[in-house]
């Protein structure tokens, strides 16, 4: 029989950077017991605190090793890297901490969500950081703090300035979401190190005699008297439990994590469920669609001058812009990368990447769980690149960082591009390499959807639809993903919903 913990005002199921979030905001007030389960450890590889290893940790126990079923567009699947641990994936991602455009969420509203555009969330952006530019609009005293690189590889420089030399703009502030163009962005790095949502959130709170936190507790699925949700079995290392909660459980446990929780617990698309032969508790059809996320072509470079030694993220000069003038803002970036990263056409030991992504893109896929099992992965299809305009938008990208790779300032290193290379010279050619060869920018969203109409799964105070006591605030709840990396925004939403729930 699982075992009966003692009741908490709030249970938080997640211990990423929503969950940290909240964990901390919410015992800030000592009179509210709070509860935060997390899947994974709370002891990470020591690469994690290592910013040029990042790209080590999504095969580590940090992990959870997901990956879409096969793609209409490259017909082949997709690794979709995410943290399983305290911090989840602010403790594995390359650290990159920029607001979208603020354009980017004007779409937020058009399933009806209120309070939800750029300038709602600005003072929610700013309550997460110290940012060190001290550039208009940027907090100036939150948990985490945030700086462009020091010392930036010599090579991304010659980028920027090979950006500039082609036309492009030069932004102060490419991080703070009112600037379109070319700049060093902010990284969550200090004194040399990653700081990641349990750093600058959770650690500080761990002592906190209202905060209790148990890790490698998956959550198999939510408990319900009537339509009110009212707690969480989970189990440790084999063992059942049930937490009760006398308030509200939140799920902050990410765009995967979230909507498999709702859909175990019998909450979603009553099609989806029986597939799964899963009872349906609460039929809530929009849980598991809407999934999308960031692909990314990159151009690989061969350079015969050699390229320094990485000291920060990899990835820490980037560009926004608009793929056609008429754009009704950015929707593309460039970023570069001072590796080669691997490539379908021959290998490089010494070079460099230039990533190019859609920012706004149009494809849509869903998310189920294919059985009950809480240890079973779940059916991950983002359909990337199924609506024609993604790869109308990475070929005015590869345009450009192509011209950029094509100025004397890059030039003097020498360069030949592997991958594509000169035999894609033709729109037709670089847009199947782009179909073929892309990857995940590791920036999935939407699966309950926010919203309120009749596809939403959250309302715009974070609330399940239909459901008492239970909310959602994560990634998932995004209806339209922001035009830039996506953890900035995911810190706002928690500490707005941090607020409501400190409100209700």
């Amino acid at each position: 029989m699982p075992s009966q913990e003692p009741d908490h005002d709030v249970i938080v199921i997640g211990g990423g950077s929503a969950g940290c979030v909240l964990a901390a905001r919410l015992t800030e007030d000592t009179n509210t017991r709070v509860l935060l389960l997390e899947a994974g450890s709370a002891e990470l590889p020591e690469a994690a605190a290592d910013p040029p290893a990042w790209p080590s940790l999504a095969a580590s126990e940090a992990g959870w090793g997901d990956r879409t079923v096969v793609q209409q567009a490259s017909g082949a699947p997709v690794a979709l890297p995410r943290g399983k641990g305290l911090g989840g994936s602010s403790a594995i991602n390359a650290m990159v901490f920029a607001r979208g455009h603020r354009t980017s969420y004007d779409a937020w509203s058009e399933h009806g969500a209120k309070g939800w555009a750029f300038d709602d969330l600005l003072p929610y952006f700013q309550l997460t950081e110290t940012a060190i530019s001290g550039a208009p609009g940027r907090g100036t005293a939150g948990p985490l703090t945030v700086a462009p690189a020091d010392r930036p590889n010599e090579v991304l420089l010659a980028c920027l300035d090979g950006a500039a030399e082609t036309g492009q703009r030069r932004a102060r502030d490419i991080s703070g979401g009112l600037e379109e163009g070319f700049a060093p962005v902010d990284l969550n790095i200090v004194a040399g190190r990653r700081q990641s949502a349990a750093d600058a959130y959770l650690a500080p709170a761990l002592n906190r005699p209202n905060l209790d936190v148990v890790t490698r507790a998956t959550a198999h699925r939510l408990i319900f008297e009537g339509m009110r949700c009212v707690g969480v079995e989970y189990s440790v290392d084999g063992r059942a439990h049930t937490a009760r909660a006398v308030e509200e459980v939140v799920l902050a446990a990410g765009t995967i994590g979230s909507a498999t929780i709702l859909q175990r617990s019998g909450i979603g698309s009553a099609d989806d469920l029986r597939q799964a032969q899963v009872e349906v508790f609460h039929e809530l059809p929009g849980v598991g669609r809407n999934l999308h996320d960031h692909p990314r072509a990159n151009l690989v470079y061969q350079a015969q001058r050699p390229v320094p030694t990485a000291r920060n993220n990899h990835g820490e000069i980037m560009g926004l812009l608009r793929s056609a003038p008429d754009a009704n803002g950015p929707d593309v970036q460039i970023i570069f990368i001072d590796i080669p990263l691997p490539n379908p056409v021959a290998p490089v030991t010494n070079g460099f990447t230039i990533g190019v992504s859609p920012m706004r893109p149009r494809s849509r896929g869903s998310l189920r769980i294919s059985s009950a099992d809480p240890y079973a992965p779940p059916v991950i299809d983002p359909r990337y690149f199924t609506d024609e305009a993604d790869i109308r938008a990475v070929l005015s990208g590869i345009g450009t960082a192509r011209r950029i790779a094509s100025s004397s300032a890059v030039s003097e290193w020498g360069i030949e591009e592997i991958s594509p290379g000169p035999f894609a010279s033709d729109e037709d050619s670089i847009a199947d390499h782009a179909r073929r060869y892309f990857g995940s920018y590791c920036h999935p969203v939407g699966t309950c959807l926010m919203g309120e109409d009749e596809v939403s799964v959250v309302d715009s105070e974070l609330r399940v639809r239909g459901l008492d006591a239970l909310r959602v605030a994560d990634g998932s709840v995004i209806p339209s993903i922001p035009s830039s990396n996506t953890n900035a925004t995911v810190y706002a939403i928690a500490e707005r919903a941090a607020d409501l729930l400190r409100r209700s």
